[in-house]
């Protein structure tokens, strides 16, 4: 099998798998007790938010585990209500954010909020000058996402942080395609909130964090005892989280290396397809993107059969982001960026992570070519 799916989750790293599972078999204490075997997992989630911390340049304090980036995400937006409670509130986002994102601001719509969603130009880049226009004196929050899922263009956010420096206006970002492929520092971006999930970055799948700079205090997420600074209830996943901190520290550690790799092989995925097929479209090709995302449209194929012809042969790729597969509904981020709907239909994702090859670079070209030169012909039968 050829994996290339790596924006929807990435394979545990083998070190990562090893450091969690005492934490599964042995050290099974509950991280709130007193006796010596829950202190061993305290310690460890403890040892695992100065890891974050270390990786993103802010204080442990500063770091809550949760399950993932779409619990932080909607933490994050349903919590600008309860903090101007009797306020009118604005939030700007952008018409490219990840569904969770997109889903709780229509969310807060039905109950008063106000919500802009920017527009983004043909790259799925969001304009500096937009986010000025549309700041109000009842905007309380701007939450832009750093890199997209779909397309892989990383946002200005550092220009659009220093944009919002002393206006008063909390800015989030979703930064999850973005931990533990990219530099990121929450100082440098100028940000006070931030969603990370560890999938994406060879964790374990059902653990993630959220930054929430010193100064800021959100409501409690889930109401019981006092785990995670008294916000986030509940016996914390301690093999998750071990996994998540070790994933990400040996992700950073490699951050450089694995960016040329990745870039590399995503570049000889564009010279062969286009040597092979000269009309396919690299969406978002002029963009500053991840290193390993590649979205391409077919002229006379729908992403659809080329994803189901690849994985007759053994190949992952998608057609859209995971959270929307099994809809028959064009990509809202390919639309945004001008793709009519049939061309949106005709568009698969490549994401390549640090377990990939040039020779499976090499194949996903060949398959593709194969599986393309044989759509047309059925077509033209």
């Amino acid at each position: 099998m050829i994996y290339a799916d790596n924006a929807a989750t990435t394979k545990i790293s083998e070190l990562a798998f090893e450091q969690m599972l005492p934490f599964l078999r042995d050290e099974y204490g509950n991280a709130s007790s007193q006796y010596s075997l829950g202190m061993k997992s305290k310690r460890a989630i403890e040892n695992s938010r100065r890891q974050v911390a270390k990786a993103v340049g802010c204080d442990p304090a500063e770091i809550v585990f949760t399950s993932g980036g779409s619990e932080g995400n909607s933490w994050v937006l349903q919590s600008i209500p309860a903090l101007f409670y009797g306020e009118k509130v604005h939030i700007i986002t952008t018409n490219i954010e990840h569904h969770s994102i997109l889903n709780t601001c229509r969310s807060l719509e039905e109950y008063g909020v106000e919500v802009t969603y920017l527009p983004v130009d043909s790259n799925g880049c969001v304009s500096i000058s937009a986010v000025e226009a549309a700041l109000r004196p009842s905007t309380k929050l701007v939450s832009i996402m750093l890199a997209n899922n779909e397309i892989g263009t990383i946002q200005p956010i550092r220009q659009i942080g220093e944009l919002l420096r002393n206006r008063n206006v909390m800015f989030h970002t979703d930064a999850v395609q973005a931990i533990g492929h990219l530099a990121v520092s929450v100082k440098e971006l100028q940000i006070d909130l931030l969603t990370a999930s560890a999938h994406k970055f060879n964790g374990a799948k059902g653990t993630g964090f959220l930054f929430i700079r010193d100064g800021i205090s959100l409501p409690r997420y889930v109401f019981g005892g006092e785990q995670e600074l008294g916000k986030r209830a509940g016996t914390e996943n301690a093999a998750g989280i071990v996994a998540l901190g070790c994933a990400l520290e040996e992700n950073v550690s490699m951050l450089k290396s694995e960016s040329e790799k990745q870039r590399s092989l995503v570049r000889l995925t564009i010279k062969g397809l286009r040597a092979s097929i000269p009309d396919i479209i690299v969406n978002a090709e002029a963009a500053d993107r991840l290193p390993g995302t590649l979205n391409i449209t077919f002229s006379n194929a729908t992403g659809e059969a080329v994803m189901h012809l690849l994985d007759l042969k053994g190949i992952c790729v998608s057609t859209s982001s995971a959270c929307n597969s099994g809809k028959d509904e064009p990509s809202h981020v390919l639309l945004a960026i001008g793709l009519s709907e049939q061309q949106a239909k005709s568009s698969i994702r490549i994401s390549y992570g640090r377990y990939n090859t040039t020779d499976e670079a090499d194949e996903i070209v060949r398959a593709i070519t194969k599986a393309y030169a044989k759509i047309v012909q059925t077509l033209t039968f």
